[in-house]
């Protein structure tokens, strides 16, 4: 795989290239995944930051008690059926079904999401991964019914964040946590471990307003199929199970995506971007024009 030419309408020194070839590459990342030590305040111990970096990701079985499960599953229920929420452009549809898909800056929207962002247990671990003070990137809550929810074909959040949102390197992590079982059969996550290493180059330009259709189903910034190959290939698969109010923390850059669901078993989640403050975002690197301050944050005040 090459890199752009310089007969192409345009070319650039950044490492992380993306959408400006006809061309995809495999590009071998440069800074590494856990800036922080057991010594940084956290909840992390040697063992699990070492194998956060190993893999791209770790997960935290019991981050939330079952009390607190009901809870948050209670706040998304209502949040999904308030008409305020659903008449707002935060709140993203099924493609097919017009069912809620999704809903953006949930933690300015619910009290109860700006506490859990908050919480020790969840912010302190990003610090901790990161190596300094984070903001939130994006938070959303993705709900995926029973029957229908659709999947999120293989990406890297940081392939999209960098081009769309000008965030300089994969210095973010992200947590998700889980409100209902996740079983290998209804939609769970899926990472390829030790993914996170090799930044993909995709091909196909950035169109104008291209979060409007990509929130939806994701098509320019998702990896060719030899380059998911070769990925595959090289680190496996990893399916994601666990109960509910487990969580995983993964890396900007790891390969991962989730199939439809076709069972009866929802599986919903809240999802937290934390971005470190010394990587804040500038410019989009390829596209025109910066998306929505509710899907890429511009105010990198820390989360404390």
């Amino acid at each position: 795989m090459s890199a752009p030419s310089s007969s192409q309408t345009r070319t650039t020194q950044d490492r992380y290239y993306t959408r400006v070839s006809n061309e995809p590459a495999l590009i071998e990342r440069a800074e590494p995944t856990v800036w922080g030590s057991e010594s940084s305040a956290g909840m992390y111990g040697a063992q699990e930051l070492h194998g956060h970096a190993e893999k791209g990701f770790s997960q935290v079985p019991q981050l939330l008690t079952p009390d607190e499960v009901a809870g948050y599953a209670a706040e998304l229920d209502r949040l999904a059926t308030d008409p305020l929420v659903r008449a707002d452009d935060r709140c993203i549809v099924e493609k097919k079904s017009d069912e809620v898909r999704s809903i953006f800056e949930v933690h300015r929207i619910s009290d109860a999401i700006a506490r859990l962002v908050a919480d020790e247990r969840v912010v302190g671990r990003a610090r901790q991964i990161l190596g300094s003070d984070v903001y939130v990137h994006q938070s959303r809550i993705n709900y995926k019914p029973g029957f229908g929810g659709g999947g999120f074909y293989w990406h890297s959040d940081f392939e999209t964040w960098h081009a769309e949102d000008g965030m300089p390197t994969p210095r973010a992590v992200s947590c998700s946590i889980s409100l209902t079982e996740n079983y290998p059969y209804n939609g769970c996550l899926m990472i390829m471990p030790g993914s996170h290493r090799t930044f993909v180059s995709c091909v196909g330009e950035t169109p104008e307003d291209n979060y409007r259709s990509s929130l939806k189903e994701q098509e320019i910034g998702t990896p060719d199929p030899d380059s998911l190959t070769a990925l595959a290939n090289r680190h496996g698969i990893a399916m994601l199970t666990g109960k509910a109010g487990s969580a995983t923390f993964f890396d900007s850059n790891c390969m991962h995506g989730s199939g439809d669901n076709i069972t009866p078993y929802p599986r919903s989640n809240i999802f937290i971007v934390f971005n470190s403050v010394e990587n804040a975002c500038v410019e989009p690197y390829y596209a025109p024009k910066r998306r929505p301050e509710y899907i890429g944050a511009r105010d990198f005040t820390p989360v404390c």
